[in-house]
């Protein structure tokens, strides 16, 4: 059985206008689908400005139920594009009730459903505790009609426990929508510390778990924050297969081949070797003598 997929990567810039945002998502969605992508992943929270470096009620104007307006129009370029979307919004669940969710639409248009972000920071320029609610649904999977595959959502990436369950679910590759940057005041040497960092973690998820990693940030300057770029893909053994530029919009499409995760689990055989019997204290906050 052919076990290779092509994936889209779609690095972008954003405006204060969300349907001018979606719109140039639709249409480099159109270009990567042009090239062959059959999985297209999209930045986190593409149709707007990365918000959250404020503490602002006039931003949860921004928010939308997830199905609603921008997922519609998504399942309808799906389906006409015969492409799977990933697709990272901000999601209205009620009335005073918001979530950090990806949206996962299968290349019938059909929506599979959505993962909320699990890991909320709250840190200088990225307020999310202010707008969202850490998700509930637990870790998802999506059996896609080109693989099964598995999304976190940017602060989840520094967790190995979320890669882990997610892989154990299944999970052949491991989607991370992103927007993550640098302060504009800092020194160089601190950014190439805070980027090498980033990357190394989710590489280190592609070994520890022996899948495909795939991380998309967003780039260009947004106040006080220019955001990296960077986005990448790595293979089964933390390989970088492809690195997007810091400073550029780009469009990307990578063929994976999913049988190198049975080589790779076979000839490393972590998930084998694993004392899941020795793992409960992981459960714990901090373990001491308490």
């Amino acid at each position: 059985m052919d076990q290779k997929v092509k994936v889209g990567l779609v690095q972008m810039s954003c405006t204060s206008g969300k349907e001018d945002n979606l719109k140039k998502t639709i249409s480099k969605i159109r270009e990567v689908a042009g090239q062959g992508a059959q999985i297209v992943c999209l930045q986190e929270l593409f149709t707007s400005l990365y918000f959250c470096d404020v503490e602002d009620y006039d931003n949860f104007l921004l928010a939308e139920t997830i199905p609603g307006p921008s997922t519609d129009s998504l399942s309808e370029l799906a389906k006409e594009l015969n492409v799977v979307i990933i697709a990272s919004l901000f999601e209205k669940r009620a009335q005073g009730l918001y979530h950090n969710t990806t949206a996962v639409l299968d290349a019938d248009g059909a929506y599979l459903g959505k993962y909320r972000k699990m890991h909320i920071p709250d840190d200088p320029g990225y307020y999310e505790k202010f707008y969202f609610t850490p998700g509930d649904m637990g870790y998802k999977v999506f059996d896609t009609k080109y693989a099964k595959i598995g999304v976190l959502i940017c602060w989840d990436q520094w967790y190995p426990e979320a890669a882990r369950i997610t892989a154990l679910m299944g999970a052949e590759i491991l989607f991370f929508p992103t927007a993550i940057g640098w302060a504009s005041s800092q020194e160089i040497d601190t950014n190439t510390e805070q980027y090498n960092a980033w990357q190394t973690i989710q590489r280190s998820h592609a070994v520890a778990n022996g899948v495909h990693v795939v991380s998309v940030n967003r780039t260009g300057d947004e106040g006080h924050m220019k955001f990296w770029g960077g986005s990448f893909i790595a293979n089964p053994f933390g390989t970088v297969l492809y690195q997007a530029s810091h400073t550029e919009e780009e469009n990307h499409v990578q063929e994976l081949d999913l049988s190198k995760s049975d080589r790779y689990r076979t000839h490393w055989p972590f998930l084998r070797d694993r004392r899941i019997d020795s793992y409960a204290p992981i459960t714990k906050r901090y373990i001491d003598e308490e």
